[in-house]
C-alpha cells in the first residue's frame, strides 16, 4: 500500500533535466509539487508571493538533494509575470513545465448578494487572470520547442455547484474550460494542458487538521470515499503524472483529485440507521 505521506513513490526520475515553474509553491500543494518534481530531476522555480514560504520550500528541496530557486512574485501583476518569464528563459533557456497553482476564495461572503464588483475583481485576479497571463507568457517558448506541459490547479468547486460563493465557483469552472479549449487549440504544437480539481486536502487556506475537532476526526471515512483527509503529496503525485511523459497522450482534462467526493455525488456513509448504509439527505450520518 502506498504511504500517502511519503514522497517515495518507487518510480525513477520522470523530469530529469527539465525546468518547472510552480506558482504558489510555498503552500501545501505547490510546495509538495516542488519537492516531488525536484526529486524526479527537475530544477524548480518556486514562484511565491511570500519570501519566507518560498525560502522554506527551496530549503526542503535542497536539503533532499534537489535543485530549486526562489522567485518572489505577485502573479496578479502582469509586468511581474513577464519579468519572471524573462528571468527563467534567460537563466535556464527553457520552461518545460508550468503549474498555475495560485488560487484563493479571498474571503468568505457566504451569499452572492454580500459581494460586489470590487470583490469579484479580487476573485478574478486571484483565480483566473494570472492563469491567462502566466500561460500567455510561457506558452510561446514551449511552442517554439514543440514541447511542454501546463497544469492548471482549479478546484472541485469548478466541477460542481458551489453555493457558498457562486462567483468563486464560476472562475474555477472557467479555469477548467480554458484548460480544455486551449489544449485543443495548441495540441499539434507538442504542448499539453491539463488540470486538477482538489478537494478535502489540508492546505494553508483549508487547514482541516485544525478545523475538524478531535472528536470528529473519526468521521473522515463517512465524508470521503477513500476514508481520509487529503494531503499535499496526494495532489503532487497527480501534478507529477501530468507533468511527465507518463501522460503524453492526455490533454484537455481536469482530474478531480478529491478522494472520490465528486464521484459520490452527495452520498455519504450512514452508521445511524439500521439497514441503510448510505444517505443523500441532510441528516446526521
Amino acid at each position: 500500500m502506498v504511504d500517502p505521506y511519503s514522497l517515495n513513490d518507487g518510480v525513477g526520475p520522470l523530469l530529469k533535466d527539465r525546468v518547472a515553474v510552480i506558482t504558489g509553491a510555498g503552500g501545501a500543494i505547490g510546495g509538495a509539487g516542488a519537492e516531488l518534481f525536484a526529486k524526479h530531476g527537475a530544477h524548480v522555480v518556486v514562484a511565491e508571493i511570500d519570501q519566507a514560504l518560498a525560502d522554506a520550500t527551496v530549503k526542503k528541496v535542497r536539503d533532499a538533494g534537489g535543485s530549486a530557486e526562489a522567485y518572489v512574485i505577485d502573479v496578479r501583476d502582469d509586468k511581474a509575470v513577464l519579468a519572471l518569464r524573462d528571468h527563467v528563459l534567460k537563466a535556464h533557456g527553457q520552461c518545460d513545465v508550468l503549474v498555475n497553482n495560485v488560487g484563493h476564495w479571498v474571503r468568505q461572503v457566504l451569499d452572492f448578494l454580500n459581494g460586489g464588483p470590487d470583490f469579484w475583481k479580487e476573485l478574478y485576479d486571484t483565480n483566473l487572470h494570472h492563469v491567462f497571463t502566466m500561460t500567455h507568457a510561457f506558452l510561446p517558448s514551449m511552442i517554439g520547442r514543440q514541447s511542454g506541459s501546463i497544469i492548471n490547479v482549479s478546484s472541485i468547486e469548478g466541477l460542481r455547484g458551489f453555493p457558498q460563493d457562486p462567483v468563486y465557483g464560476a472562475f474555477k469552472a472557467a479555469v477548467v474550460q480554458f484548460t480544455k479549449c486551449l489544449a485543443v487549440q495548441i495540441g499539434r504544437h507538442g504542448v499539453r494542458i491539463n488540470g486538477i480539481g482538489p478537494d478535502v486536502t489540508e492546505a494553508l487556506q483549508v487547514p482541516y487538521a485544525s478545523w475538524i475537532p478531535p472528536e470528529q476526526q473519526k468521521l473522515w471515512p463517512l465524508w470521503v470515499p477513500v476514508g481520509r483527509m487529503g494531503v499535499g503529496v496526494d495532489q503532487a503525485r497527480v501534478l507529477l503524472f501530468l507533468a511527465s511523459d507518463l501522460s503524453a497522450f492526455i490533454t484537455g482534462h481536469t482530474i478531480p483529485t478529491d478522494g472520490g467526493t465528486a464521484a459520490a455525488g452527495g452520498w455519504f456513509r450512514s452508521t445511524s440507521r439500521p439497514g441503510r448504509t448510505w444517505t443523500n439527505r441532510p441528516v446526521a450520518p
